[in-house]
């Protein structure tokens, strides 16, 4: 036997050995920075034909993390919201309210008989629908006539028994342009291209219920809610044998009433519900509340008709910037500030103006009101949803406040002289309507950085971030970055349209850093998911800090 001592000697040859011919280690790959990570997911095919605009800068320093094409112009789709709803806060307040009222025009005698007519006054509240307020996490929706039900309780309640004259439903708190400029003729049929009305009801949609008939050939059984007789249904839906694929067609031809509907659904379908836009709403929503009215006894001698304001053309808007030390007045609640007809904080304008015929204005006595949630709430609705028509409505809202008699071309340039003096250069952004529906918008990324970075430092700059979609959490993104570490770190608007996806907002990395960003897809051929999966990577890379 060896000594201990030997043994150990003998083994340090062995130990030299395996040394000697091991492989050698593999050096690290050298990390790549931010922007080489972003460029490699933008450079994957097919993605990599597509128009990108992408700029990400710290909130705190402004210190640019990321920027390409940022100066470019993009067609910006729903981004268009976040413009929107930053000007209608600034002019109005998070706690601006809106009124909407019933009123006798002309004398009531002691028997409760109006010598005159009645009218719904609508001055834009988005919310009377059955939509649930406060928003959380998802829209819920109660029976969408309760607030008109509680307006005809109240003209009950005021002693009304017999109206010899019409009932009226009145929009011309705005100007009367129900779509957008660049909007697409096949929107304006649906709930993304309901027509804005200052009289709104229901979001300006019915739903269309389909369901499969009781037995095969029998034609599908449809029905609006709420129940109208406002459109024509040509019905040619067959009900097919179980297990048949389901086809439905529906069309609608712009100003018709007459709504057709074709194809077939199979016995055991669960049916599909549509929502189809009204082309009046205010006409809509008085013929809905007369129907009211008569349930609880009140007469209605004359017929039941709209009453749309007059149309004007905003040439020329000479606003205040904040460089003169101006600030705008406070919004009151439910009219137009005073001085409304040269503007607020004493705007010029130049307006064309077909005149209305000359006559006395009627005494009106208020027989109902209903009195809106604050502003934010809606707020909340439009950028958690996407809305289209309530953000619509919210630029007809900073143009009457701005004494531009609620039109759109007044909403436009009222918003174009808030964003001047927030900072943005008048060359980065083109904004025709409130919502983003129209393909004549366009918007830069830096553009978009520069209103959230503004917006921030404003006094309800806190609330406006609130009002956007939480990653994995509620609104348009609930349901991206689930399982990653941007959930809940990121609160930005969307923006989709055919060949156009967006993602702008705030964000805060796994360090609690603040960064703001805007992304932008323009002029891609490929299915959304792509693109948005894409998108997401980014962001992800952001959070990451990686």
């Amino acid at each position: 036997m060896l000594p201990r001592r030997t043994l150990a000697l003998l083994s340090v040859p062995v130990l030299l050995s395996s040394q000697l011919f091991a492989a050698p280690a593999r050096k690290a790959a050298p990390k790549r920075n931010l922007a080489q990570q972003i460029k490699a997911i933008l450079s994957q095919e097919p993605l990599a034909r597509a128009y990108w605009g992408i700029h990400v800068v710290e909130l705190e320093t402004g210190r640019v993390l990321f920027s390409q094409n940022a100066d470019q112009l993009f067609l910006p789709a729903s981004n268009v919201k976040l413009f929107t709803t930053a000007a209608a806060l600034s002019a109005a307040g998070p706690e601006y309210r809106f009124r909407t009222t019933v009123e006798a025009e002309g004398k009531i005698d002691s028997a409760g008989r109006l010598q005159g007519d009645l009218v719904i006054m609508g001055r834009g509240d988005p919310n009377i629908s059955g939509r649930m307020l406060p928003y959380a996490l998802k829209t819920e929706r109660a029976p969408p006539q309760s607030q008109l039900e509680e307006m005809a309780n109240q003209v009950a309640a005021s002693g009304l028994k017999t109206v010899d004259g019409d009932l009226i439903g009145d929009d011309t708190f705005y100007a009367p342009e129900r779509y957008g400029p660049g909007w697409a003729q096949d929107d304006v049929q649906w709930v993304d291209g309901a027509p804005v009305s200052a009289l709104t009801f229901n979001d300006n949609v019915v739903f269309l219920n389909i369901q499969p008939g009781g037995q095969e050939g029998e034609k599908a059984l449809i029905t609006l809610e709420p129940e109208t007789n406002y459109y024509e249904i040509d019905n040619r839906v067959l009900t097919t044998a179980a297990g048949v694929t389901r086809k439905i067609g529906i069309h609608r031809d712009a100003g018709s009433k007459k709504v057709v509907l074709w194809g077939s659904l199979p016995l055991g379908d669960s049916g599909i519900k549509e929502a189809l836009a009204i082309d009046d709403p205010a006409q809509f929503t008085a013929e809905l509340f007369r129907v009211m009215l008569e349930r609880r006894g009140i007469t209605i001698a004359g017929k039941t008709r709209a009453r749309h304001g007059e149309i004007a053309h905003f040439f020329d808007l000479d606003l205040p910037s904040q460089s003169q030390g101006q600030q705008p007045q406070q919004a009151v609640p439910g009219a137009p500030p005073e001085g409304a007809a040269k503007g607020a904080s004493g705007a010029r304008c130049c307006a064309q103006r077909i005149p209305a015929p000359p006559q006395a204005a009627p005494s009106t006595v208020v027989l109902a009101e209903h009195i809106s949630l604050p502003l934010i709430e809606d707020v909340r609705v439009t950028n958690k949803t996407s809305q289209n028509l309530h953000a619509e409505l919210a630029l007809r809202l900073v143009s009457k406040l701005n004494g531009s008699g609620g039109s759109l071309e007044g909403g436009a340039a009222t918003v174009k002289q808030f964003l001047l003096q927030a900072g943005l250069k008048e060359d980065e952004f083109v904004l025709l309507d409130g919502s983003g529906l129209s393909r004549r918008d366009l918007v830069t990324p830096v553009a978009v950085v520069r209103l959230l970075t503004y917006a921030a430092r404003q006094s309800w700059g806190t609330a406006y971030e609130g009002t956007l979609p939480v990653a994995a959490v509620d609104g348009s993104i609930s349901e991206r970055f689930v399982k990653s570490p941007a959930a809940g770190l990121i609160h930005a608007k969307t923006g989709t349209l055919s060949h156009v996806n967006a993602l702008s907002g705030y964000g805060q990395t796994l360090r609690g850093r603040r960064f703001v960003f805007s992304i932008f897809c323009n002029n891609h051929n490929q299915p959304s998911a792509k693109v948005i999966a894409a998108i997401d990577s980014i962001v992800e890379l952001l959070v990451s800090e990686k």
